[in-house]
This record gives structure tokens, C-alpha cells and sequence, in this order.
């Protein structure tokens, strides 16, 4: 790895000589002062797009536009810790520090990068599904009757949206990174969690270098502040909780970096389990029918839709049973993610559906050759519900 110069004279240099992009409008969000009565969400979770869990909100699939691709910021579930923070984007900066730069820097001698410094960098664009870990959390209850903890999920904690912003690798290399550099620690500006301080949770160099992305934008637009305003870590493929919101500041180390994010939680702890199951990262393949629970299907030949997706690769099939798994066909595949990491949307027709209730199940392979199993591997903190879903509805 080569060593770069360090100083923030040396990055606002690089950033001059790619061009001096102009920056972007000012975002038309405009924070609140903070209140002790203030709501945890401030978008609006509208109960025909959302299920309100209080400081989380999921996305319903019901609402999904069957030929929509990307999620609108809008109708995207929210996953926070505490509160949204109110965040003014011209006083924001993002510190970076530590063993790892060309340079090292203690947290006190931290580089500070305004937001105007970041958007002078060359602007990048990917799509991408963010899913939080816990996704289908509520099925180890209800298909495997398995009792775990957190937020009920059903499969709305998910989302395809194209993010804007810059390449982490740009970044780190205008600032300076040592030769020896191994990982990084993201934290983010929300309030403390509990007594384990600031959400914050460490990533491996390769994958900052790979597709990390300092995002500012979703689908065209500034983020919403309940999606990371002003600027995210985005992480794809990998598990939400590690595309930090709001980010604040990074920690570049020499050494392998440590948080209750990646010791703690989102690793998998249970009977079975060893206990030094390694921290969570690539998501798991799943998939969902666009239809609301026990939905009420006519009698008569219909087209029924859903999508599928996978931290690790694109989707290369999908089978799916219309009589609870007694037999299986394969889907059409409608769109596919194959210059992004987004979704893959589905179709099957049903020919003559005859009146009575039906379990409907679809089952992705990625071409990893991930295949979705039937059966879940419990843990205690109910991630990576990964099994076939047994969606149940009815033919009148």
C-alpha cells in the first residue's frame, strides 16, 4: 500500500487539481432545535407505509410498487439507536485520526474535513441494498417457534437506493494512509446509546479500499437526517448496523479496533454458537413476495411479484411453491442487479388458483451459490433470519 501526504493542506490540494467540483445546492432540510419531546423519527411513518416501532420504523412490503426498483427515502424503514440528531450541515465536520495515517494522529490532533471539503473530491455513485441485520427477526417466533430478542422485523427492514457521495479510498488517500494500516473505526454524531457510549463499530482495510462510500445523497436527493444527514458510511453488501449514520468521525489503526458493536452485538451468541463467534458482516440471501400477509388473491390467473437479495453476489435463480412447498417452479427474473448490488425483482404467474388458503414460499441462490435454507440457525439476538418465509394467503 502506498503512503500519501498526510497533511490537510495535501488534501485540499488533491481536491483542487480533480477539478474543484462546484458544490452541491444547500439541502433544503433545515435541523430543529433539539427537545426532550421531540419524536425519535422525524419523517412522517404513515401506518399504510410503516410499522412504527418507535425508535425504528419497517417499511410495510404492501406499500412497494411492484415495478419501482429503487425505495424511495421516503418509504425507506428507519434503524435507530436513540433519536435522530439535528445536524447543521454547514458548521459539520468529519475528524479523522489515528495510528493508521501516513502521518499518525491522536483523537486531539484530528484532522477536521468540512462538508464543502469532501464534495470537492471526485462524486461517486452506487446502488445498493442496506438491510438491518435483524431483518425477519419476528419468523424465528412465528415459523420456529424460537423466543429472541429485539426488534420484531417481519422482511420491511430493507431497502434498494442508489447513494451519491465519495469513494472512501479518495478520501484516505488525499489524507495519507500508512503502509501498515489495518483497520477502521466508524462512530457516529446520534446520542449515546445506554452506557456503551456513541454507535460506533470497526471495519477492515481492504473493504474501506474496495466500495466504502461517504455518503451524502439518496436517489438524487440531499438524505433525509433520519437516513444519516449529512453525510453516512455506507458499507455494501454488509450489515446495516456497520453503514454508520451521521458519521462523525474515523479512527485509522495499525491494530485490529474493538466496539460493543462488534463484541457485544451483531455477532451470534447462543447454545451452539463459540464464543468467539466472529463480528457479523455480508449479509445473508433472502427474499419477499410484494403482498401484504394473508392477502386475498381472486380466483382467476394473476401475476404475483416479489424480490430478492444478497450481500455477496447477484441472484441467479429463485424457485418458488404456490402450495407450501409441496412443489416448486422457477420465477421469472424481471431485473436483475447486474452492474449494481441492488435487488432482483421476480415474477410467476398463477394459472388458476382454486379457492381455499395457500402458503406461498420463494427460495433465492446467489451466485455464490448461497441458496436460502428452510430452517434459520437460532442466536439469541435474532440475526440473519435467512430461512424461506411461508407467506400465507387466500383464493376467493
Amino acid at each position: 500500500m502506498t503512503s500519501y501526504a498526510p497533511t490537510r493542506r495535501g488534501f485540499l490540494t488533491a481536491a483542487a487539481a480533480v477539478g474543484g467540483a462546484a458544490l452541491a445546492p444547500a439541502s433544503v432540510w433545515r435541523a430543529a432545535p433539539a427537545s426532550a419531546t421531540a419524536p425519535f423519527i422525524l419523517k412522517p411513518t404513515p401506518p399504510a407505509y410503516f410499522k412504527d416501532f418507535g425508535t425504528n420504523a419497517e417499511m410495510l412490503w404492501s406499500s412497494v410498487e411492484p415495478q419501482a426498483y429503487l425505495t424511495p427515502q421516503s418509504r425507506l424503514f428507519v434503524r435507530n439507536h436513540t433519536s435522530t440528531p439535528p445536524i447543521d450541515r454547514t458548521t459539520y465536520a468529519l475528524r479523522v485520526y489515528g495510528d493508521g495515517l501516513a502521518t499518525p494522529r491522536t483523537e486531539g490532533e484530528a484532522l477536521s474535513l468540512s462538508f464543502a471539503d469532501l464534495q470537492a473530491l471526485p462524486h461517486h455513485e452506487l446502488t445498493s441494498v442496506i438491510e438491518c441485520t435483524g431483518n425477519g427477526r419476528s419468523f424465528f417466533k412465528s415459523q420456529q417457534d424460537q423466543t429472541v430478542s429485539g426488534t420484531a422485523w417481519t422482511l420491511g427492514a430493507v431497502g434498494t437506493v442508489r447513494w451519491s457521495g465519495v469513494l472512501l479510498r479518495d478520501v484516505l488517500a488525499s489524507l495519507g494512509l500508512s503502509a501498515d494500516a489495518f483497520s477502521i473505526q466508524a462512530t457516529g454524531l446520534d446520542d449515546p446509546f445506554s452506557t456503551y457510549g456513541r454507535v460506533r463499530r470497526p471495519f477492515p482495510i481492504e473493504k474501506a479500499l474496495d466500495d466504502a462510500l461517504l455518503a451524502w445523497g439518496i436517489n438524487g436527493e440531499d438524505l433525509l437526517p433520519d437516513h444519516g444527514y449529512p453525510l453516512r458510511l455506507v458499507l455494501p453488501g454488509w450489515v446495516g448496523i456497520a453503514s454508520i449514520k451521521w458519521l462523525g468521525s474515523l479512527e485509522v489503526s495499525k491494530t485490529q479496533l474493538f466496539s460493543p458493536w462488534n463484541t457485544t452485538f451483531y455477532r451470534m451468541t447462543e447454545t451452539g454458537w463459540p464464543g468467539d463467534s466472529p463480528p457479523l458482516t455480508v449479509n445473508p440471501v433472502r427474499s419477499a413476495w410484494e403482498l401484504a400477509s394473508g392477502a386475498v388473491l381472486p380466483a382467476r390467473p394473476v401475476t404475483l411479484t416479489g424480490r430478492s437479495w444478497s450481500g455477496a453476489g447477484q441472484i441467479s435463480k429463485v424457485s418458488v411453491s404456490l402450495d407450501g412447498g409441496e412443489s416448486w417452479r422457477p420465477a421469472v427474473l424481471d431485473r436483475r442487479s447486474r452492474e449494481d448490488q441492488g435487488w432482483t425483482q421476480w415474477s410467476v404467474r398463477w394459472g388458476n388458483p382454486r379457492p381455499g388458503r395457500y402458503e406461498l414460499l420463494a427460495r433465492a441462490t446467489d451466485d455464490r451459490g448461497r441458496t436460502q435454507p428452510l430452517v434459520a440457525a437460532v442466536n439469541s439476538q435474532g440475526y440473519f433470519f435467512d430461512a424461506v418465509v411461508r407467506h400465507p394467503v387466500t383464493v376467493a
